[in-house]
């Protein structure tokens, strides 16, 4: 077993928990969330997500969240985008870091419930992207795979076939002069288990051993930490997560499922086996108590409830 000595973790919870929510959260506390996860040392907080109100009411506050937000030395602030229109919104800001992904989805149904677009579609719009991006001077430095485990509504997919697609938009990049240094493999629905994970990931390594690789792991079954801790057997050192486990897909067809790992849990995961994460555990357990306030309702993670074991260790060194 090798782990790594250190990993990176982008928090994702003010975007992805937000987008799901069904009862409205005030842009205020949505504001409030991010500020106090800038306290964590947190290398990117992602804050929101810019797309049209009409399919995602709840991110329709995308620009006045990010005026409100207070930035910190050391952490970049970004957001989401699907298209163009969502890039330059996101420029506009002169807040945030704006990097540009090639991204696809492995399942057709999936594809067309969450982008309105099938595979070929989105090769196609990838290419009218590149452009844009080179127009905006935006750089984009990753490939990205949603659905890259399983699909609720395909079931399991194929290794090789998230490889071919892989391949497909790297030579795109390579067309375009593009440098792509990360590849990120996201389990949208929950479907990776440790020995999806070792196949996977072991298959791209073996494709691209140059390339980092980012993990955007969903806890819908129960698996998420078991799945992080396989890929960091391998060298994953970069992982995606959400503050008490908020978040989810509202295009999954779940009810109430369980989204990210919670980052509270996976921080603590890695003080425990040794891995560093530069990430305050305590701050973030806090701060993980009371997101859930500002949601009005249960989130799943797992530390701010059982709490840290570090701090039962110094309570019993303390009581002896």
């Amino acid at each position: 077993m090798s782990l790594p000595k250190r990993i990176t973790i982008h928090e994702l919870g003010p975007r992805e928990g937000m987008q799901i929510e069904k009862n409205p959260v005030d842009t205020s506390e949505k504001v409030r969330l991010v500020d106090m996860l800038s306290e964590c040392n947190f290398p990117e907080i992602e804050v929101t997500s810019f797309v049209n109100p009409k399919w995602v009411p709840q991110m329709a506050d995308a620009e006045a969240v990010v005026a409100g937000l207070t930035p910190r030395a050391g952490t970049s602030y970004t957001g989401v985008y699907l298209n163009t229109q969502g890039v330059v919104r996101a420029l506009k800001t002169g807040k945030l870091l704006v990097e540009g992904s090639l991204s696809v989805t492995a399942s057709e149904t999936f594809s067309k419930r969450n982008t309105n677009r099938t595979i070929e579609d989105t090769y196609a719009e990838t290419e009218k992207r590149i452009e844009a991006f080179k127009d905006l001077g935006v750089a984009a430095r990753e490939i990205s795979v949603m659905a890259a485990f399983g699909c609720n509504y395909e079931g399991s997919i194929d290794p090789d076939h998230v490889i071919r697609l892989i391949a497909r938009l790297q030579s795109l990049a390579d067309e375009n002069g593009l440098t792509i240094d990360m590849i990120q493999l996201a389990d949208t629905m929950g479907w990776a288990t440790p020995v999806s994970i070792r196949r996977l990931v072991g298959s791209v390594r073996e494709k691209w051993p140059e390339k980092r690789i980012n993990l955007h792991l969903h806890d819908t079954r129960g698996m998420g930490l078991a799945n992080a801790f396989a890929a960091m057997e391998l060298g994953v050192d970069d992982f995606d997560s959400a503050v008490a486990g908020l978040g989810g897909c509202p295009y999954a067809g779940f009810k109430d499922a369980p989204g990210n790992i919670a980052t509270e849990d996976l921080v603590h995961m890695c003080q425990e086996i040794g891995v560093e994460t530069g990430v305050d555990l305590p701050r973030l357990v806090d701060i993980a108590r009371e997101a859930e306030r500002i949601v009005g309702h249960p989130l799943p993670g797992k530390v701010m409830r059982g709490g840290n074991l570090q701090d039962y260790r110094n309570n019993a060194a303390k009581a002896s």
